[in-house]
């Protein structure tokens, strides 16, 4: 378990104050969590509240967040997540509006079905759990009369003493409460049986509270209804971009969600009744805007209007104290898209709305420890930081000290050369390609799959769409359909990667004649920070190391050889550390077309390991009942559950007690331990070679062969998605 850090927690207190609240999160810093931990906080102490969760970013960000905020203990009926990128969360559950209204109506049936559970246990005639209103009037009159009753006597109004067995004698549920532990009260305390039974009519009091929010879904016929009664009452925590609540503004002020302010004769700051802003909202809600704007692009500000409150956009009666919308972020990261030219140089709406308030002298929470990359990839960008440090976590953890199997290096910037006398591409205006860095990296993830490395901890980024769809048809062409190697976790861009992480990323900076777009340092920040255990970089070094905003950065890339080191023999996972200099000769990587016929080569021999393997491995086929039956020659106990037995399928014979378990000495050498080429295979891959006919297993060998030699006109060349 990981635990918030003491800037992590002031930022958190910090939210639970009125007013505007900013923080300055650096990637790996767990702003993430921050977020959630603020939104559950708000959502608890403020439960007749709502609160607006929204990104002005990408909607994979927002989802991110969502997905955490759906892991915690929130009740997924005031859940509610608008937008087109509801159908990419990672949970089966449907989070749209239609899919709330669907879960609505299923939980509403389950719980009638509990009242009518309820109503034959106290044995009540008639059809209480007919709807919703017939289910209230029977709490009313049956359940809240027979508690009433039951406290009559249990906590009488005279103070005299209860007998223990008192409460279990008198309390009217029993029977609903026959499938609970057993006993239901235990008859040893009469403070702990009355909490027993306190709890469970909380129980039946919470079922008849979430039917009665139910019940305008009977009156409401349509969907259509159902879902703005959803959004406007039911929902608690609202989830969307900034760029969706632009699109929906008239849709959401048709519904009234952003009038639902409470109207009082308060005044604010301006000394205005409030019910007279609403009033005239209409008609100055134009000069205001025009007059923020102004303040905006000239940095002016009234004095009065210095001491900033933001109201949130939903909010319900009851509470005194206000909630507001809560925006965390990164300026160091990557800024909204802006795609008119005009708008984004001369209008600077590049600049988000974060950046605005950091330039403008809004007071923020910096946080100032990263848990998400070992120390040394992180010094790649926390010098774009003040005071950016490392939990201790990934000083000290296992997987941040040992080194990643078959690398001599944790990072390394690997210089790419042109391929057949070509660099960069450009098929289509903007649709960069680089064929050899698309090779190289298919190449080393084919290397490391080969290893033993997970697909699903890979993922291969570059900087440009072009190369993304480049980068997918060498894999379609090369390892995706292969048992052995399959597809990476992701291929994606770095600007579509934002937010995310993994433990291994291969990055392909494309460009051969400019250094493009990834002058933008904050491009830069987001590329170098998505690894956790291992970033491998290919690029034109002569080009990038020159560009004077990447200097920082790449005076360390550069550092180090910038020829592929590779360690040969050496699987995943491995017992080398991180600072430990491998026990073999690494092997230099001169070129692309090395590493792809190593790979190839090394291909080739893994295949053949595994059928020598399975040959060894393969047992003749017994009919039933052909088996001989041999008598037990060592110790037999007379009790299955003694202790001197054992459970091992693997009794030697002649050994008539088990022998004690003891720990595997650890060898000096970790090279050593390495098992023996005919059985270094492992049970899975042999597993999936057995699915695997010799006809079909030399007809991929050809395929992957020709492959290989046909790299030279695999352009890969694909449709333009911008």
């Amino acid at each position: 378990m990981i635990h918030f850090t003491s800037t992590q927690v002031e930022a958190i207190k910090s939210r639970d104050a009125t007013g505007l609240n900013t923080g300055s999160w650096s990637s790996g810093t767990g702003k993430t969590d921050v977020a959630v931990q603020i939104i559950s906080n708000l959502y608890h102490n403020f439960p007749n509240q709502r609160t607006l969760v929204s990104n002005s970013l990408s909607n994979q960000a927002l989802n991110q967040l969502f997905d955490k905020i759906v892991a915690l203990d929130i009740d997924e009926r005031h859940l509610l997540r608008l937008g087109h990128g509801e159908e990419a969360l990672e949970t089966e559950k449907d989070f749209s509006r239609y899919g709330r209204v669907n879960y609505v109506l299923a939980k509403r049936l389950d719980l009638l079905m509990q009242v009518e559970k309820l109503q034959r246990s106290i044995k009540v005639e008639g059809d209480m759990a007919y709807t919703c209103e017939t289910a209230g009037h029977f709490y009313l009159y049956q359940i809240l009369s027979r508690w009433e009753h039951f406290l009559s006597i249990v906590k009488p109004k005279s103070g005299e003493k209860v007998p223990v067995g008192k409460v279990s004698e008198e309390f009217p549920f029993h029977e609903f409460f026959n499938d609970a532990p057993k006993p239901l009260f235990k008859g040893e305390s009469y403070a702990d049986d009355l909490e027993v039974a306190e709890s469970c009519f909380r129980y039946i009091d919470h079922i008849f509270k979430e039917l009665e929010e139910f019940r305008a879904f009977e009156l409401l016929r349509s969907g259509l209804d159902r879902s703005k009664y959803l959004l406007v009452k039911e929902a608690k925590i609202i989830a969307m971009t900034c760029t969706h609540a632009a699109l929906k503004e008239e849709e959401l002020v048709e519904i009234d969600i952003i009038k639902k302010v409470t109207q009082k004769p308060t005044p604010g700051i301006d000394d205005i009744d409030g019910r007279v802003l609403k009033a005239v909202a209409d008609i100055v809600s134009a000069p205001l805007a025009h007059i923020i704007n102004i303040s905006y692009s000239t940095g002016k500000y009234p004095d009065l209007l210095k001491v900033s409150r933001a109201i949130p956009i939903f909010k319900n009666k009851g509470s005194k104290q206000e909630v507001a919308n809560y925006r965390n972020g990164d300026h160091h990261q990557l800024p909204p898209v802006i795609k008119n030219m005009a708008f984004q140089k001369y209008s600077n709406m590049e600049q988000s709305l974060f950046t605005r308030l950091v330039r403008l002298g809004i007071p923020t929470i910096d946080l100032d420890g990263q848990g998400r990359a070992r120390p040394s990839i992180c010094d790649l960008y926390k010098w774009r930081y003040k005071n950016l440090g490392n939990l201790s976590h990934v000083e000290n953890w296992s997987e941040y000290q040992l080194a990643n199997p078959g690398f001599v290096y944790d990072f390394q910037l690997v210089d790419v050369q042109d391929f057949n006398g070509v660099g960069e591409s450009e098929p289509s205006p903007y649709f960069y390609q680089n064929l050899a860095e698309a090779e190289y990296c298919v190449a080393v993830f084919m290397f490391m799959c080969l290893l033993g490395y997970p697909a699903s901890k890979i993922t291969i980024l570059t900087t440009y769409n072009g190369q993304k769809h480049l980068i997918r048809d060498v894999i379609n062409t090369r390892c995706a359909n292969n048992p052995l190697i399959g597809r990476p976790h992701k291929v994606t861009t770095v600007d579509k990667y934002q937010g995310q992480q993994n433990d291994y990323i291969l990055l392909s900076l494309v460009r051969t004649k400019a250094v493009g777009h990834l002058r933008d340092v904050r491009r830069l920040v987001v590329a170098m920070s998505r690894a956790r255990l291992g970033l491998y970089i290919f690029a034109r070094v002569s080009l990038f190391k020159n560009c004077f905003e990447l200097t920082p950065a790449f005076e360390q890339l550069t550092s180090r050889p910038t020829k592929l080191h590779l360690v040969l023999n050496e699987f995943y996972p491995t017992r080398r550390y991180n600072n430990q200099r491998p026990s073999v000769k690494p092997m230099v990587v001169q070129d692309m077309t090395h590493l792809a016929n190593y790979v190839y080569t090394f291909y080739i021999e893994r295949v053949k390991q595994l059928k020598q393997y399975y040959k060894q491995t393969e047992k003749k086929w017994h009919q039933p009942g052909d088996v001989e039956v041999h008598s037990h020659k060592g110790f037999v106990s007379s009790h299955p559950g003694e202790d001197r037995d054992t459970d091992s399928e693997d009794e030697n014979e002649g050994k008539p007690m088990p022998v004690p378990i003891q720990d595997e000495p650890v060898e000096d050498d970790p090279m050593e331990s390495q098992p023996a080429s005919s059985q270094i295979v492992e049970e899975a891959q042999s597993e999936t070679v057995q699915a695997m006919d010799t006809t079909e297993t030399e007809a991929q060998d050809e395929e992957m062969e020709d492959g290989m030699e046909e790299n030279v006109t695999d352009t890969g060349e694909a449709e333009n998605d911008e």
